[in-house]
């Protein structure tokens, strides 16, 4: 009879002494790091707001080079003068109103006019007035009523300074033509053209004033010390 031989089973091979070692020296090393990643997290709070709003308001700029500018100008360019335009200042020549009067004609009342007394005032020699003139008018006039040369010079003089002898001189106060009657209306006691007939305005002014003043001489007086008459 045959008889088997029992075949033993192969041994398993034994692990190996090294494998085993790392295997215990990887353990603590695993722990170690997992502690260390759990408190640096905890320290480390990339949600804690000093940490936040370092890493937000921390932006690193980068300035770019900047070349400088550079101009080149071209032409030529020529001498120039400013000049500034000049001015004047004019001045208008005062207005002279004379305040009114009592005027008198020859409807007046003679008991109810007050002369006013005036020292008589010698003018100067009247040039020969033009024929036909305002002033040619004047100095007949003057010679009718028995007054010298004397007063149809401060006749003259007068009435230059009230209304240049002009028919129509007008004055804002409402005086009107060579005597400047205020208002000139009053002239119509002489006669309805008494607007533009120098003879009309005359009459009437030298009545005036022989009925004020007495003669043209003693009313020349008062318009120089009163700037009116």
């Amino acid at each position: 009879m045959q008889q088997r031989r029992a075949v033993a089973a192969a041994p398993k091979p034994a692990r190996s002494v090294n494998t085993f070692m790392r295997k215990r020296a990887t353990i603590p090393a695993l722990s170690f790091f997992a502690v260390f990643g759990f408190v640096g997290g905890s320290l480390f709070n990339p949600m804690q707001p000093d940490v936040a709003q370092a890493a937000v308001s921390a932006p690193v700029l980068v300035k770019a080079p900047v070349e400088p500018q550079q101009y080149t100008a071209h032409g030529t360019y020529g001498d120039f003068e400013v000049s500034r335009d000049g001015y004047g200042v004019t001045v208008p020549a005062p207005k002279v109103t004379a305040p009114p009067a009592t005027e008198t004609d020859d409807t007046a009342d003679t008991t109810a006019t007050k002369k006013v007394t005036a020292t008589n005032t010698i003018a100067a020699q009247a040039a020969t007035p033009n024929p036909g003139s305002a002033q040619a008018i004047a100095q007949e006039m003057v010679a009718a009523r028995g007054w010298g040369s004397d007063q149809f010079n401060c006749l003259v003089l007068l009435w230059n300074k009230e209304s240049g002898w002009r028919v129509n001189a007008y004055n804002p106060s409402g005086a009107y033509g060579i005597p400047q009657a205020l208002p000139g209306s009053k002239m119509g006691t002489v006669g309805a053209d008494w607007q533009t007939n120098p003879a009309t305005q005359i009459t009437w002014g030298l009545n005036y004033i022989s009925g004020v003043y007495g003669t043209p001489c003693g009313a020349w007086g008062h318009s120089q010390s009163y700037n009116w008459y």
